[in-house]
C-alpha cells in the first residue's frame, strides 16, 4: 500500500480561490483521476487536520469538496462549548457540484478559520440550519440536512467553490492569530468576546 499523498494548499492570494469553480460532469466524476484526487484530498484534509477542504485550496478550479469532522477533534473542548457550537462528528463525505437549496434566517456565530488562511480565525456568521443538493463520488443525487457546527462547514466549504473565504464574511475587529485566540478567546462564550471588542 502506498503512502498518503499530501497535497499543497495555497494561501490567500493564489488567484483560484477567487474564481467560480466549474461544475464536474458524471463522466468526469467517475473517472479514475477524480477518484484518486478524492483519495489525496482526504489524506491532505486529515494530515492537516482540518474539517474540509475544497478543490480550489490544491489550486483546482472544479466543484469537489471533502468534509469531516472526527470524533478526535472534538475531545479537549469542554461539553458546554461542544453544545454551544452545536457541534458532533461528521462522517467522511464527498460533495461535488453542491448547491445550499435552503439556509435558515437564524444566525449563529463563532469562530472559524481555514486552512487556505493558515494561522488566523475571525468571529463568522452563518445560517444556522442549511440542505445541500449534490453529487457523491459515484455521481448519485444526495441531498443533505445539517444544523450547528456541521452547517457552518458545509457553507464554508461551498463558500470556496465560488471563489468566497471566510474572511469576506468576518467581523473584522475580531481577525486574530490563532495563538492569541487561543490565549484570550477561546473558552469564552460569543457574547463575552463581542462585549471585550467593542463590538455592538
Amino acid at each position: 500500500m502506498s503512502p498518503p499523498v499530501r497535497l499543497k494548499i495555497v494561501q490567500t492570494g493564489e488567484p483560484v480561490l477567487r474564481q467560480a469553480a466549474r461544475p464536474l460532469t458524471a463522466a468526469e466524476i467517475t473517472h479514475p483521476a477524480i477518484e484518486e484526487l478524492i483519495v489525496h484530498m482526504r489524506d491532505t484534509m486529515r494530515d492537516a487536520p482540518g474539517v474540509g477542504l475544497a478543490a480550489p485550496q490544491i489550486g483546482l478550479a472544479i466543484q469537489l469538496a471533502v468534509i469531516e469532522d472526527r470524533e478526535e477533534y472534538l475531545k479537549g473542548i469542554a461539553p458546554e462549548l461542544l453544545a454551544e457550537r452545536e457541534r458532533q462528528p461528521v462522517p467522511f463525505r464527498v460533495l461535488i457540484n453542491p448547491v445550499i437549496v435552503e439556509r435558515s434566517e437564524e444566525t449563529v456565530e463563532f469562530f472559524e478559520g481555514c486552512l487556505s488562511v493558515a494561522g488566523f480565525s475571525a468571529l463568522v456568521k452563518r445560517s444556522r440550519r442549511v440542505a445541500v443538493q449534490y453529487l457523491d463520488e459515484h455521481a448519485k443525487p444526495q441531498h443533505l440536512e445539517a444544523s450547528g457546527w456541521p452547517a457552518r462547514i458545509l457553507q464554508h466549504e461551498i463558500d470556496h467553490l465560488s471563489g468566497v473565504l471566510y474572511i469576506d464574511r468576518m467581523e473584522s475587529r475580531s481577525f486574530s492569530s490563532l495563538d492569541n485566540m487561543g490565549r484570550h478567546w477561546k473558552d469564552l462564550p460569543v457574547e463575552s468576546v463581542r462585549a471585550a471588542l467593542g463590538l455592538g
